[in-house]
């Protein structure tokens, strides 16, 4: 088995760790099943995680991420704000139709979390995550269009991340019966209404 950074390592069953849970649920995911999908022996799981609390957030953490950084990308200035809001809903909604199973894996992480005391701070923690996510976003779009909020930063980003929970919850138990096309229409108008550009303020 060919040597690789800690780091890389860690990378490499954290994903394995996904696709089984995804595929097999979070209960009957074993670290002897993770290593087996990741290919590697269990000392070398053991090694890299001390605890299934650590692998749990570190699971958490890299779902969060592979949305966001779809997000990240097609979140970049366009012709309207409402153009640009609504690419990024786009880019996190198109993901969630590739990735139904990795959607429906956070869900269960977050009760599978709220059950156990010894791992609940793990469940906040997850739901802390989109909030700053958003937060990030949201800031970093008003320093580049120039914009200002209506309300206050913190307020924004946790009803989007409550938004956007439920609305994939929605999708996740509807399917495609609903025209989702017009719910994200309704949200990114809501949404530029709590915006505004600071060159053009509010009469």
């Amino acid at each position: 088995m060919a040597r690789m950074p800690s780091a890389e390592r860690r990378r490499q069953l954290t994903e394995a760790a996904i696709r089984a849970m995804a595929r097999d649920g979070v209960d009957r995911t074993t670290t002897r099943s993770i290593a087996a999908e990741a290919g590697v022996s269990l000392s070398v799981f053991h090694y890299c995680f001390d605890s299934k609390q650590a692998l749990v957030e570190s699971v958490i953490t890299t779902i969060t991420d592979h949305s966001v950084s779809v997000v990240k990308e097609a979140l970049r200035p366009r012709d309207t704000l409402e153009e640009t809001v609504r690419a990024g809903f786009q880019a996190y909604w198109d993901h969630v139709r590739a990735h139904p199973a990795e959607h429906m894996l956070t869900y269960e992480l977050t009760q599978y979390a709220l059950r156990r005391p010894e791992f609940t701070h793990l469940a906040r923690r997850q739901h802390e995550l989109y909030g700053d996510v958003y937060a990030e976003l949201i800031g970093s779009l008003c320093r580049t269009m120039g914009l200002r909020l209506r309300v206050p930063l913190p307020v924004l980003a946790r009803y989007l991340a409550a938004t956007t929970d439920g609305l994939t919850l929605h999708y996740l138990v509807l399917g495609a019966q609903t025209d989702w096309n017009a719910v994200l229409d309704t949200v990114t108008a809501h949404v530029v209404g709590l915006v505004q550009d600071e060159a053009r303020p509010a009469p």
